[in-house]
């Protein structure tokens, strides 16, 4: 009895098989620096919002607690990020909450003026461990030397603390220079967080206030 092949079934060949390779090596070469690029600069942002949370919730503390708060950075020693913490200090006669003054709240117990006490607001410390490590993307506080930013009760920046923070800078190094822009989160007098590209300049929507 004949055996009848069927013409569908027909095998894959040697040549058309290196040519699906060969396709399939320019679309890698094309798409994965480009996919690199695009994963770099999410890093860039999720860094900004990073710290736009921790000056936000610094803000947000000082108003729900009608009490003053601050949020200060400090060094990550794992990848050269900025960790942030968030404490609330409520004011007694005599005795203001500042940067001289005032019992503020740690991670572990709350402000001893706080009216709910034991159960009271417990600083937030947030670690900047899943950041990219800093030659990659580089921290810089503005002005140089500063640290932190002090809210009043109103949840607005406290200008008597001469040394505040008014700006993080992250700039892309390395081979990401010339691929990410530049992001900041700068805050305002009002204590808004303010995200922006501290390169551009006025009257560019996305350049930092002055």
């Amino acid at each position: 009895m004949r055996q009848l092949m069927d013409s569908g079934q027909r095998g894959t060949t040697l040549v058309e098989l290196m040519i699906g390779l060969t396709i399939l090596a320019l679309l890698a070469a094309i798409g994965i620096p480009s996919m690199a690029t695009w994963i770099s600069g999410n890093k860039a942002v999720s860094a900004g919002e990073f710290y736009a949370d921790g000056f936000a919730m610094a803000r947000r503390q000082a108003v729900l607690h009608n009490a003053a708060s601050r949020i200060v950075l400090t060094p990550n020693v794992n990848n050269g990020q900025m960790d942030w913490q968030v404490d609330v200090c409520f004011p007694a006669p005599g005795v203001p909450c500042n940067d001289t003054s005032g019992t503020w709240s740690t991670t572990s117990t709350p402000a001893p003026s706080d009216p709910e006490g034991v159960n009271g607001y417990k600083s937030v410390l947030r670690p900047a461990d899943a950041l990219p490590q800093s030659d990659m993307l580089v921290p810089k506080l503005e002005p140089e030397g500063t640290s932190a930013v002090y809210f009043t009760s109103l949840g607005w920046v406290d200008t008597g603390y001469a040394d505040r923070l008014s700006r993080i800078r992250l700039d892309p190094a390395g081979p990401h220079a010339s691929e990410i822009p530049p992001v900041a989160v700068a805050v305002s007098l009002s204590g808004l967080a303010i995200k922006c590209n501290p390169v551009l300049a006025a009257p560019d929507s996305r350049a930092c206030p002055p």
